[in-house]
C-alpha cells in the first residue's frame, strides 16, 4: 500500500504575497501527466488454474461490480480471508493492484484503504496496535462509509475562537464564521458548499489562524491523477482542508470543502460500469470456460 505523504502546508497560493517573481508572471507549472488505467500482467489460465479461491474471490467482486451498474451504489463487502494462502493472495494482489486513493483512518488502531487499480473496488485493512492485519476486506462502492464515520466520530458540531484574535489576523476570523454557517446549513439541507481559499486574501498569519482552529482530523486521503490532491478531516464535522498540487508538487489551489468525503474521491457510476467490463475480461483470462460472469 502506497505511503501517504500529506505534509501541513500553508494554504496558498493565492494567499501569498505578491513577490518580483510573481510580478513578472512567472506561474506555476499545471499537471502534465494522468495516471491512466494500465491492465496488470497476468499468469496464463493453465499456471492459475489450481488457485480456485483467489479466482472465486476475484468472480465475486465481478458480480459485486455488475450489481452496481444500475439505480443508487450500494456498498458490498467482501471478506478476503486470513486463510487465504499466499499463493491465492498474491493473485488477488496482483489482479487488483493499487489505484490512485490511498486513505488512512483513526491514530492508534487504524484503517488503512487503497483503491485497486479498478475504480470503485477497494482494498479496507483494519489494523491492530502491533501494526499487523486484524481484517482484510474488500468493498464495492463509491467511497468507503468508514471514512465519514471516522472522520465524524472525534470532530465537533461547532467551533469555538476568540472574540479577540491575536495581532495580524485580519479575514480568517470571516473565513470561519462562514465555514461555520455553511456547514450548519449542509446539516439542515444537505447543500454542500466550496470556500476557496487561494481567492481570497489571506495572510500566513491568517493561514496559521484558520489551521490552529480548525485543525487536522482523523482521515488522511491522497488522490493521484492529474497531479494529485492532498484532503484532510477537521474537527469541525463535514469540514474538509483539500489541496491540489501539479505534477511539480507544487500547490496550485487550496480550499476548504464542506459536505460529506470530497467528490473527488468518489467512484463515479461510469468508472464502475469501466470497472466491471476490465474485471470481467481479466476474470475470463485466467479462468476459462469455467467463469460464469
Amino acid at each position: 500500500m502506497k505511503a501517504l505523504d500529506i505534509p501541513v502546508v500553508a494554504w496558498g497560493p493565492g494567499s501569498q504575497p505578491v513577490d518580483e517573481v510573481d510580478a513578472q508572471l512567472d506561474y506555476l507549472t499545471m499537471p502534465k501527466d494522468m495516471t491512466v488505467y494500465t491492465p496488470p500482467p497476468l499468469p496464463e489460465a493453465q499456471d492459475v488454474a489450481h488457485l480456485r479461491r483467489a479466482k472465486a474471490l476475484l468472480l465475486e467482486v465481478c458480480n459485486a461490480l455488475a450489481a452496481c451498474r444500475t439505480g443508487e451504489i450500494p456498498r458490498i463487502c467482501i471478506e478476503v480471508g486470513g486463510d487465504l494462502p499466499d499463493e491465492e493472495l498474491n493473485l488477488v494482489n496482483q489482479v487488483l493492484g493499487e489505484g490512485e486513493v490511498s486513505i488512512k483512518l483513526g491514530h492508534t488502531a487504524t484503517v488503512l484503504i487503497q483503491e485497486s487499480v479498478l475504480t470503485g473496488v477497494w482494498r479496507v485493512r483494519y489494523v491492530g496496535l502491533a501494526d499487523c492485519h486484524m481484517r482484510d476486506t474488500i468493498e464495492i462502492c463509491d467511497v468507503p462509509p468508514i471514512v465519514a464515520a471516522i472522520a465524524d466520530s472525534g470532530a465537533a458540531d461547532d467551533l469555538s475562537w476568540p472574540d479577540a484574535p491575536p495581532a495580524g489576523i485580519l479575514n480568517a476570523p470571516s473565513v470561519l464564521v462562514e465555514v461555520q454557517d455553511r456547514v450548519r446549513r449542509y446539516r439542515e439541507a444537505g447543500a454542500p458548499h466550496t470556500v476557496n481559499l487561494s481567492l481570497l486574501p489571506l495572510s500566513q498569519q491568517d493561514i496559521d489562524y484558520l489551521e490552529r482552529v480548525l485543525g487536522m482530523g482523523s482521515a488522511l486521503i491522497l488522490s493521484r491523477g492529474y497531479g494529485s490532491c492532498r484532503i484532510s478531516s477537521t474537527q469541525l464535522k463535514a469540514a474538509w482542508w483539500v489541496q491540489y498540487y501539479n505534477s511539480q508538487d507544487l500547490p496550485i489551489q487550496s480550499m476548504i470543502e464542506i459536505g460529506g468525503v470530497p467528490e473527488i474521491v468518489r467512484a463515479a457510476r461510469q468508472d464502475i460500469e469501466d470497472s466491471f467490463d476490465r474485471l470481467k475480461e481479466i476474470v475470463q483470462w485466467i479462468d476459462g470456460d469455467e467463469c460464469k460472469v
